[in-house]
């Protein structure tokens, strides 16, 4: 199989299940978003991080396959005509959003209480997680855009949803493992301009 069809020179591209959309349209945004935040949670696996964390990070990126897989079919060609899914593919379940509310719990137990907003930075494993944490929130957004006019399993936005809260949480954790500062935010006095 060739890497380049040549089909999508005109500004379209193929759903899986063959309708052609516009590159734009709001469905290739969503799963386009989820197949970047895919890529920077690569990134962060890629650091030099403890084991547990890498194999949480890499069952999240299956997940973010499954959620990719299913914002990429067109929902009129979703079943097959034997009545079957177009996608032998696991779903997101309950417990995918539950492992990642654990594992939050789990890290924020161990993290000092917060009384300010956090300047993203610090340390450079750091900030990809502060990154991915913004690419998943837009991913939400879009894939919220996408479920207002043609809906699709909620699950998969809550996974959206808990995802950012974890990617935030495990800023907080990489920051304290690692020795790097949190930055405060305090806003500057309005009067010293």
């Amino acid at each position: 199989m060739k890497i380049y069809t040549k089909t999508g020179d005109s500004g379209t591209t193929a759903l899986i299940g063959g309708t052609r959309v516009m590159k734009h349209h709001i469905r290739i945004e969503s799963y386009g978003t989820v197949d970047e935040l895919n890529s920077w949670l690569g990134l962060i696996r890629d650091q030099d991080i403890d084991s547990h964390t890498k194999e949480i990070l890499a069952q999240i990126q299956d997940r973010l396959f499954i959620i990719g897989a299913v914002l990429a079919t067109d929902p009129d060609k979703a079943v097959l005509k034997n009545g079957k899914k177009r996608l032998n593919i696991p779903e997101i379940e309950a417990y995918d959003i539950e492992l990642l509310e654990n594992e939050i719990d789990t890290m924020d137990a161990d993290l000092p209480q917060m009384t300010h907003f956090i300047l993203p930075g610090g340390h450079t494993t750091v900030s990809y997680c502060h990154i991915a944490r913004t690419v998943c929130r837009r991913a939400e957004r879009m894939s919220t855009l996408l479920f207002e006019n043609e809906p699709f399993d909620e699950k998969l936005l809550s996974f959206l949803n808990r995802l950012s809260d974890y990617l935030f949480v495990l800023a907080r954790k990489l920051s304290k493992a690692l020795k790097a500062d949190e930055v405060k935010w305090v806003p500057r006095d309005k009067t010293k301009g």
